[in-house]
């Protein structure tokens, strides 16, 4: 059997000693590098600028704790500290559910628990969960389908195709290019060519054609975060893509994180990206002087219109 690889973005952030090393998103596919961070408020800084996202951002933050436990080792302010780094976190992004997460590091502290070794085994128990994932979404797919994705999922689709190669199953998949990032066409097209599969990109607009022609058998997605309801936000454009496969009776699959303290998808608050991100293309605007730009980072897919939640168990 195939030894299984697993794509730079499945784990995309380290910690070596005192600093932590983050894949910079933003540079691939032309260039591989990672960006050092030596202290919380730089990687707060990494999470703004969407250095790296999603995942990326969940597990910087986990390792920038760490940094600071290790910095602030034997001071009676430790927990004070904390407290700040979470501050700090929480107010990066609205969308994603960090509050959640430095919930748990801070109860952790105040049970006066081993927090290194906490962080690192959550973090050990992530990274299994992460490969389930991809292993029961396999489970799902036929020999020869053909799979519709948005956005990028941090590694999980090429880890997807292998276990479906291991099955015996030849999967192909279609990319949308994932405007305005990019992410699409320079994350997830180019983990997928890498591992060896057929990948095709198309414009975001392309999927109903797509469909409608027969070209899609599933459409698989992720989420950044996911409500009690079963409702999940994620990358702009991901409900438009629910609507069309449920028009056209293709099964609708969403990668999930655990849920958050989000009753439904109302009480998700949706980030508003600066317009320039889309008006403007590496440093120079596209859009007439004068005309207004509007760009929702997420939108939310209401629970009836998944097949199937792939849910992340911790």
């Amino acid at each position: 059997m195939k030894k299984t690889t697993f794509s730079p973005l499945f784990w995309p952030v380290s910690l070596n000693r005192n600093t932590i090393y983050v894949l910079d998103e933003s540079l691939l596919p032309e260039r591989l590098a990672y960006i050092r961070v030596k202290n919380y408020e730089q990687a707060c800084t990494v999470i703004r600028q969407m250095k790296t996202r999603a995942f990326g951002q969940v597990l910087l933050l986990f390792y920038a704790f760490l940094l600071v436990i290790r910095q602030n080792k034997g001071r009676h302010s430790q927990v004070t500290v904390l407290k700040k780094v979470a501050q700090a976190f929480n107010a990066t992004r609205p969308t994603l559910p960090f509050k959640f997460l430095t919930d748990m590091i801070l109860g952790w502290a105040a049970q006066d628990l081993l927090l290194e070794t906490m962080i690192l085994g959550f973090l050990e128990v992530l990274q299994s969960s992460r490969i389930q994932q991809a292993r029961q979404v396999a489970d799902f797919i036929k020999d020869e389908e053909t799979i519709l994705t948005h956005c990028n999922v941090s590694g999980l689709m090429p880890l997807i195709g292998q276990f479906c190669q291991q099955d015996g199953h030849r999967v192909s998949f279609f990319v949308t290019e994932t405007r305005p990032y990019l992410q699409g066409m320079r994350l997830t097209a180019w983990e997928l060519q890498g591992a060896g599969f057929e990948v095709t990109v198309v414009c975001d607009g392309a999927a109903g054609h797509l469909m409608a022609g027969g070209l899609v058998d599933k459409v698989i997605v992720g989420a950044d975060q996911l409500a009690q309801n079963g409702d999940v936000a994620n990358k702009i454009g991901t409900l438009s893509l629910a609507v069309l496969a449920r028009h056209f009776n293709i099964p609708f699959y969403v990668l999930c994180p655990p849920a958050s303290q989000a009753a439904t998808g109302k009480d998700i608050k949706i980030e508003i990206r600066p317009e320039k991100e889309l008006l403007e293309f590496q440093g120079k605007r596209i859009a007439p002087t004068g005309v207004k730009g509007l760009y929702p980072g997420f939108d939310i897919t209401p629970a009836e219109l998944i097949t199937k939640h792939i849910h992340m168990e911790l």
